[in-house]
């Protein structure tokens, strides 16, 4: 049984102070999360720690980073690596997010490299793939998609795959006042799906889980979740409101 799972995506935002009062306002909220469901809320790195004392004590409420970085050790000033990360007990991390394949120019190759650490570390990635508005208009979002897949993903086995969670984020439709509808959401994740399967086999392809990371909100989480390939949602803005995020959990 896939998980359904909804990720809190802070990026860039909120003091400590103000990221305390709202792991708190989530976990108060009196959630009722079943045993196939995931809540995952992913702080700037200097409150990974806090955050994860926040939520210790609530099943079903998981940490994760929102970056790692694609070499074990070393001198990289700045950089935070997965080793790291576990050590804090962050559960996942998010990689190839569209905003640092775009600012910090990140690789299919490097993501590649970003995953098999995630993994050696036992965290669990959540795999950002989409495309932008030039593909999206020329109708080859597709092959754009898959050669994602293909060249960060695609090199795993099996059984490291199944530890992998993917996020499709279509990027023409975060920020623009463009919407993805619940049918092109679905279709892409369907199309997902089904390249898991080609590669894998149709069991794998059915136990992964597949996120929505396009701008998903309480008004629209309920339809988008209902869609048969659609697993839950990568939340940015919507996730920095207490009241808007426990309200897309109880979308399930």
């Amino acid at each position: 049984m896939r998980k359904k799972i909804v990720a809190a995506n802070w990026k860039m935002n909120l003091t400590l102070a103000q990221g305390e009062q709202l792991v708190n306002d989530i976990v108060n909220a009196g959630i009722k999360l079943a045993e196939d469901q995931v809540v995952v809320i992913a702080p700037p790195f200097p409150y990974l720690l806090k955050v994860k004392q926040l939520i210790r004590n609530y099943p079903g409420i998981c940490l994760a980073a929102q970056n790692c970085y694609s070499e074990k050790s070393g001198a990289y000033t700045g950089e935070i690596s997965a080793e790291m990360l576990q050590s804090v007990g962050a559960d996942y991390v998010i990689l190839g997010h569209s905003e640092r394949r775009e600012y910090f120019h990140e690789t299919n190759a490097q993501l590649a490299k970003k995953i098999d650490l995630a993994l050696a570390n036992g965290l669990q990635p959540i795999f950002c793939c989409g495309e932008p508005l030039e593909v999206r208009k020329a109708e080859t979002q597709n092959a754009y998609v898959a050669q994602q897949l293909q060249e960060s993903l695609f090199h795993l086995d099996a059984a490291a795959l199944k530890n992998v969670v993917i996020a499709y984020e279509p990027i023409w439709a975060i920020g623009t006042g463009l919407t993805a509808s619940a049918q092109q959401a679905q279709d892409m994740h369907a199309f997902i799906r089904a390249q898991i399967a080609e590669k894998y086999g149709r069991e794998a392809a059915l136990g992964i889980s597949i996120l929505y990371g396009g701008s998903a909100k309480p008004s629209n989480a309920r339809e988008l979740f209902a869609c048969a390939d659609v697993d839950g949602g990568l939340i940015g803005g919507a996730s920095l409101i207490a009241a808007d995020f426990t309200a897309i959990i109880q979308s399930f």
